[in-house]
């Protein structure tokens, strides 16, 4: 303990060797697992409750492969490690080692044990080594390392509470150095260790390396890591038993000779992208239908049960059709992370990034990119965040650059209501939904900007030195659902309660500006509808209709959004299409949200169509014909796949750029080729 915190308990490990797995069996969170590096791209805090009742605090690093930083996401590690100071530095240090990898695994566990860090050594993953024929001898490995050693299996949480019994009994002695460094740089590690008489001789080695007073450290660095390699071969030599093998590598093999060839590898992958965007239609329109009734009708019952009023209109036709229009696509969402989860989970998405990476360098981009780029297509914050493991600078930025390019989980809502309005719902060959064909070329559409992008930008920055993807394929696994469904719930949970806080603001926001105007224009609705109506026969309803889209007509949000008419007007966009424009640069799936609240506030009362059938039934005054014509409609997508309509992720740019000039280029770059492919794009299909 230290005064009086806590025990805080450090997981360290190489990327993929489970310690995502093992933070989330201590503590019951649910940290986010993958199968690549790049994954936990910070550090990650939890709480642990031991056998004897004790709680300890648990801390998540980053993956690294040694104590010599080459990365962003390396640094944080060492930064705590070697610093005593930091409030973060642990008691103890549990190093998460896959036991099938073993050898390769040992090489940071050994660096951090001479940094003088109490360490424990976790050998996680030990059913994998089994079916590969591996064991090893924990006795003599505990008696050579001088070091508490645990078989685990973080997985299914299988000697989890044996680990909790060691950590029980506090920071462990940890014996001698594995490896006596002071041979490498004799002189200056006992100069310096003179001064800093607490620093054990690694230690004191980083410092010297740390600080330029050992010239060649790429020397140092190399013959530190070979010495530690010999002797961890000879220590795993000794250690190791047989056993019967049951041929789970040679069947990853076998598998992976598809799934990673040349050209079966690719049209494998494509045959997937095409089964996930067909389910995203198939198998979520039944349950979207019935949330945009529910909402509809639920609209419907608060204007006619509650007593009329501002509060009843904002309650009916601003936060109710709002919300509702975004918690329509919750089906969809939770379809697209299901895929995601299983692919994570099987192992599939390591052999999705090794095979990018083949495509990724033709166009300037790191292979470590590939990590950023997939996880654009749910969210571009944390893509963003996990080109922290890219080591060169300049294709960082790139990286960064570029990552908003991808379609993420938030223009989904926007892709889907355009679709189903412009798109028929039809079948090619009797098997591939348009619908579906349609969505998935939005997609590609946004990575092959994202490459194109990336290649101009190289050229344009010359980034010429080349740095490589270094990564472990797993084994194949089967899902385990449990996780599957853990992702899905947080997933959607994520954007409901995100994308509703922000839908709940301006719906209200947008409530008030389209429901007043300047002068007396609305004030005198009625007395202006009749006027226009005189000498005509009509109906209440049409009464009712006419009056609702005068008093959306003379409203301030209709003044704002005829204000940026004449520039959206070439891309086929009317002033309510700007409103949503304007709005949704709080958050892109805002569009949705600001369409309903526009159309509730549009229509009559006793009108409790769906949203898509208000927008269907949308009339071009000029015309006469349906506004929402194929053209503009792919207008609207094409728009989307480009736009830099996401304050969230300008500001984690600007965090991880650490200035204005990289987000500032991203918005302007990607707002002028959102407008002049759309203004194409209608230009072609009008």
């Amino acid at each position: 303990m230290k005064g009086a915190r806590r025990t805080l308990v450090a997981l360290v490990g190489n990327p993929n060797s489970g310690k995502s797995s093992l933070f989330n069996q201590l503590t019951g969170l649910n940290q986010k697992i993958g199968n690549f590096p790049g994954v936990t791209v910070d550090k990650k805090t939890g709480v642990c409750t031991l056998t004897n009742g004790e709680r300890i605090d648990v801390l998540d690093l980053p993956g690294t492969y040694s104590v010599y930083p080459k990365s962003k996401d390396e640094t944080v590690v060492t930064d705590i490690l070697l610093n005593t100071s930091d409030p973060l530095f642990p008691d103890v240090v549990v190093v998460v080692v896959d036991t099938s990898n073993i050898k390769r695994n040992l090489l940071l566990f050994t660096q951090i044990k001479d940094l003088g860090i109490p360490v424990i050594l976790a050998l996680n993953m030990v059913d994998m080594a089994d079916r590969i024929g591996k064991g090893y001898d924990l006795e003599l490995l505990e008696k050579e390392l001088e070091t508490p050693v645990v078989n685990i299996n973080a997985r299914n949480g299988v000697g989890i509470d044996r680990l909790k019994k060691v950590l029980e009994q506090g920071a462990p002695k940890q014996g001698k150095a594995f490896f006596d460094v002071t041979e490498l740089a004799s002189d200056q590690i006992k100069e310096h260790l003179g001064a800093n008489n607490a620093q054990t001789p690694y230690k004191a080695l980083h410092s010297l390396v740390n600080d330029g007073s050992i010239m060649d450290t790429n020397a140092i660095q190399a013959k530190d890591t070979t010495v530690r390699y010999g002797k961890i071969n000879k220590l795993v030599g000794k250690a190791e038993q047989k056993k019967t093998a049951i041929g789970l590598k040679l069947y990853t093999d076998k598998i992976d000779k598809i799934l990673t060839h040349k050209i079966w590898g690719y049209l494998i992958f494509t045959a997937i992208l095409f089964i996930i965007f067909q389910a995203i239609f198939a198998w979520a329109s039944w349950p979207m239908d019935l949330i945009d009734n529910v909402f509809s009708e639920f609209s419907f019952w608060l204007s006619k049960t509650l007593p009329a009023g501002i509060l009843t209109d904002l309650l009916a036709k601003g936060l109710v059709p709002g919300v509702g229009g975004v918690l329509i696509f919750i089906p969809q969402i939770a379809i697209l992370f299901a895929f995601i989860a299983i692919l994570e989970e099987t192992g599939y998405m390591a052999r999705v990034v090794f095979l990018m990476d083949k495509i990724m360098r033709r166009f300037g981009l790191n292979g470590k990119s590939v990590v950023p780029l997939i996880s654009g297509v749910a969210c571009a914050i944390p893509a963003i965040m996990a080109t922290r493991n890219i080591e060169n600078w300049k294709e960082r930025m790139i990286t960064i650059f570029v990552t908003p390019l991808m379609s993420c989980s938030a223009r989904l809502p926007v892709y889907t209501i355009l679709i189903a309005l412009v798109i028929p719902n039809e079948r090619v060959w009797g098997v591939f939904h348009i619908q579906g064909l349609v969505l998935l070329g939005l997609y590609l559409l946004g990575f092959l900007a994202a490459l194109f992008s990336a290649y101009v930008m190289k050229k344009i920055m010359k980034a010429g030195e080349r740095s490589f993807l270094i990564m472990e394929l797993p084994t194949y696994k089967m899902p385990r659902w449990r996780n599957v469904g853990l992702t899905i719930v947080e997933k959607v949970k994520t954007f409901s309660f995100e994308a509703g806080k922000i839908i709940v603001a301006v719906s209200i926001v947008l409530w008030v500006l389209a429901s007043y105007g300047p002068g007396d224009a609305i004030k005198n609705a009625e007395q202006n509808v009749q006027k226009s109506l005189e000498g005509k026969k009509y109906t209440q309803e049409q009464f009712n209709n006419q009056l609702a889209s005068y008093k959306l007509e003379n409203s301030y949000a209709a003044k704002l959004g005829k204000s940026i008419e004449p520039v959206i007007k070439p891309l086929g966009f009317n002033w309510k299409v700007g409103i949503a424009l304007i709005t949704s640069f709080a958050a892109r799936e805002v569009f949705v949200g600001t369409m309903a609240t526009i159309y509730s506030i549009q229509s009559a009362e006793e009108d409790v169509t769906t949203l898509k059938n208000r927008m269907r039934s949308e009339v071009d005054p000029e015309t006469g014909q349906p506004y929402f014509t194929l053209a503009l409609g792919l207008s609207l997508m094409v728009f989307y796949v480009f736009a830099m309509q996401c304050m969230s992720t300008l500001a984690i740019t600007y965090r991880e750029t650490k200035g204005w000039k990289w987000p500032v280029l991203q918005l302007v770059y990607m707002s002028g080729l959102a407008y002049v492919l759309a203004l194409v794009t209608y230009n072609i299909f009008v």
